[in-house]
C-alpha cells in the first residue's frame, strides 16, 4: 500500500478518535478524499481490501457455532425480512420513477428490485468490527446479528453464482471431503504452538480454503469462511481468531479507503445516498425488530441486534459491481450504492455506541413487544447463596474465580456472556452462569441482596463502566472491584464509580511477588 495512502487514512482515523468516533468512519472519509485529489484503487490496494475480508470471514467461521443457523430465529427471520424488504424497497424506487426523479428514470421493475436485493444485506465488515470493538461477539444479540449475516452472504452468493452464470465445476463435489478431513486440520493448528506460527497458520488456512473454492469455480470468501468454522471447534481457535485481529484491522483500512475511491459522487447522487440512510435505514430497523419480537427474542436482543444491523453492506457494492458489468444497471448506482453504504456506516457506528444508554430510556416501551415465555436461551440466571460475583471468565476472571472459590467455596459465582464458555466451566464448576453484564433487564431479575462484591476481570473499560453504571441504578450497596490494562484506564473507572481498580500488569507483579513470599514462608515453617 502506497505510504500517502496509509498517511491520509492515518490522519483521518486519528481525527476521528480524537472526536470519539469510530476509526473506520475516517478511513472512509479518507477514501473520498484520496478520491478528490486523484488518487485512483489501484490492483495492491484492491487485493490488500479483499484480503481484509477474506481473513474477516475466516475470523467469524471460528466463532461460528453452526447448529445457530438452523434455529428459527436465525434463518427463517433472514428469508422474511429479505423478502418483504425487497419488495418494499421496489414499490419505492418505482415510485420514484414515476416522479421522474434523476437516475431512476427508466428503471424498470426488475432494476428496482435488483437495487432493493443489494440494499437489503447488512454489512458484515461494519457489524463485526462494531460488536468487537463492545467486545460482544459471544452475547445473545451479537450471534444472532452474525447469525443473520452469514444467512445474508450465503443470498449474495448464490446471487453471484446465478448473476455471472459461474456454475460450479464437477470437481466442487469434492469439498465435501474436508468435513472427514476437519480433524486432521485441527490437529495442525493445535500442534502450531503459541508464537509467530498460529497466525501464519491461520493465513495458510484462510488463503487455502479461499483459493480451493476458487479453483473448483465455487466464491472463494465462502471458502475461508467454512474453513473457519470446520476449526471453530479446535481448542486453538479462540488464540487463532485474536492473533489473526491485527492483519484482519491493517488489512481492512484497505476495503474502507477502496470504497471511497469508487467514484467521485454528484450532489444528486449525494442526496439519494443520504435519502436511502435517512429514510430507509429506520424502516429496516423496524422490520427486523418486529420480525425478532415476533420470534419470541427479549425486548433487548431484538432492539442490540436490530441496531447493529440496520447499515448496507459491501455485498451490496459487489451486487450492483457485478450487475453493472453485465449491463442490468447503470453504472451510476455503484456511486450512490457505495455512498449510501459509507452514510449508513457512520450513522450505525455513532448510534450503537450509545446504544446501551439509549436502550435504557425506552426499555419499559420495548418490553411490550416481548413474548410471555421467553427462548430457552433467554431465560434470566440465577445464583444463590453468592456472596462474590465474578464478571467475565477470560483468564484473568477464571483466575480469580478459582482463587476466590478455594478460599470461600460456593459462595463464589461466575458469570460470562459467551454461553458457549459457560457450558464448558459448568463441567467444572456449576457455579458459573451466562450473562450478559450491560443487560439491565437481567440485572433488574436478579437477586443480588447477598452479595457484597463484584469484580469486573473486563477487558474494556466502557464495559466495565457500563456495568457499574446498571449495578448502582438497581441499588447495589456492595463493593465494585474493576481491572485496567493501562494507567491512564484507572482514573475514569473511578469516577464512574468503580470502588478500586486493579492495575493489570503493574498490580500482577505484585500479585505474583507476595505469593512467592506466601509459600517461601510456608517453606520455612515446615522446614522449621
Amino acid at each position: 500500500m502506497d505510504f500517502g495512502l496509509l498517511l491520509v487514512a492515518f490522519i483521518f482515523g486519528f481525527a476521528c478518535k480524537i472526536f470519539n468516533m469510530p476509526a473506520l468512519i475516517g478511513f472512509l472519509i479518507a477514501g473520498f478524499v484520496l478520491n478528490i485529489l486523484g488518487f485512483t484503487a489501484d490492483e495492491n490496494l484492491n487485493t490488500i481490501a479483499n484480503l481484509g475480508i477474506t481473513i474477516m470471514l475466516f475470523v467469524i467461521g471460528l466463532k461460528l457455532n453452526i447448529k445457530d443457523l438452523a434455529k428459527t430465529e436465525i434463518w427463517l427471520t433472514s428469508v422474511s425480512h429479505s423478502v418483504v424488504w425487497i419488495g418494499l424497497v421496489s414499490i419505492v424506487v418505482l415510485g420514484l420513477v414515476a416522479l421522474s426523479v434523476p437516475y431512476f428514470t427508466d428503471l424498470t421493475f426488475a432494476q428496482a428490485a435488483l437495487i432493493g436485493f443489494a440494499l437489503s444485506f447488512s454489512s458484515t465488515v461494519c457489524v463485526v468490527k462494531i460488536l468487537e470493538e463492545s467486545g460482544e461477539t459471544k452475547t445473545r444479540h451479537g450471534k444472532i446479528a452474525i447469525g443473520i449475516l452469514i444467512m445474508q452472504d450465503i443470498f449474495a452468493v448464490l446471487f453471484l453464482v446465478a448473476a455471472t452464470g459461474k456454475i460450479p465445476s464437477i470437481y466442487a463435489l469434492g469439498l465435501f471431503l474436508l468435513i472427514p478431513l476437519t480433524p486432521v486440520l485441527r490437529r495442525l493448528l493445535e500442534e502450531a504452538g503459541h508464537g509467530e506460527l498460529l497466525p501464519l497458520s491461520g493465513l495458510v488456512f484462510a488463503l487455502g480454503g479461499y483459493y480451493l473454492f476458487e479453483l473448483v469455480g465455487v466464491k472463494g470468501d465462502l471458502g475461508a469462511l467454512i474453513i473457519g468454522i470446520l476449526l471453530a471447534q479446535s481448542s486453538k481457535s479462540t488464540e487463532l481468531a485474536k492473533s489473526l485481529l491485527s492483519f484482519k484491522d491493517l488489512f481492512l483500512i484497505g476495503f474502507f479507503l477502496t470504497i471511497g475511491l469508487t467514484a467521485l459522487p454528484t450532489i444528486e447522487m449525494a442526496l439519494i445516498a443520504l435519502a436511502f440512510s435517512i429514510v430507509l435505514l429506520p424502516i429496516k430497523y423496524f422490520m427486523f425488530f418486529t420480525l425478532f419480537a415476533y420470534f419470541k427474542l427479549r425486548a433487548r436482543t431484538s432492539y442490540l441486534a436490530s441496531l447493529v444491523l440496520s447499515n448496507y453492506s459491501e455485498f451490496g457494492l459487489i451486487v450492483i459491481a457485478v450487475a453493472v458489468g453485465a449491463g442490468m444497471l447503470d453504472a451510476d448506482w455503484l456511486v450512490i450504492i457505495a455512498m449510501s453504504v459509507s452514510f449508513s456506516f457512520v450513522l450505525s457506528s455513532l448510534l450503537y455506541k450509545h446504544s446501551h444508554q439509549y436502550y435504557a430510556k425506552v426499555k419499559n416501551k420495548l418490553r411490550k413487544y416481548e413474548a410471555k415465555i421467553a427462548l430457552v436461551e433467554d431465560q434470566y440466571p440465577c445464583m444463590s447463596d453468592a456472596e462474590v460475583l465474578v464478571i467475565g471468565m477470560g483468564r484473568v476472571g477464571k483466575g480469580a474465580f478459582k482463587a476466590l472459590t478455594r478460599d470461600l467455596g460456593e459462595q463464589v459465582w461466575g458469570m460470562d456472556a459467551d454461553s458457549e464458555k459457560v457450558k464448558q466451566l459448568s463441567k467444572v464448576n456449576k457455579n458459573v452462569i451466562a450473562g450478559d453484564g450491560e443487560n439491565i433487564d437481567m440485572w433488574e431479575n436478579l437477586d443480588l441482596s447477598n452479595v457484597k462484591l463484584v469484580l469486573l476481570a473486563l477487558p474494556a473499560i466502557d464495559d466495565s463502566s457500563n456495568i457499574t453504571g446498571m449495578l448502582r441504578q438497581i441499588n447495589y450497596t456492595g463493593q465494585i472491584v474493576a481491572i485496567a490494562r493501562y494507567q491512564d484506564e484507572v482514573e475514569p473507572l473511578l469516577k464512574n464509580g468503580v470502588d478500586h481498580v486493579f492495575n493489570f500488569f503493574t498490580d500482577a507483579g505484585l500479585g505474583f511477588a507476595e505469593e512467592s513470599i506466601r509459600l517461601l514462608d510456608d517453606m520455612r515453617q515446615k522446614n522449621a
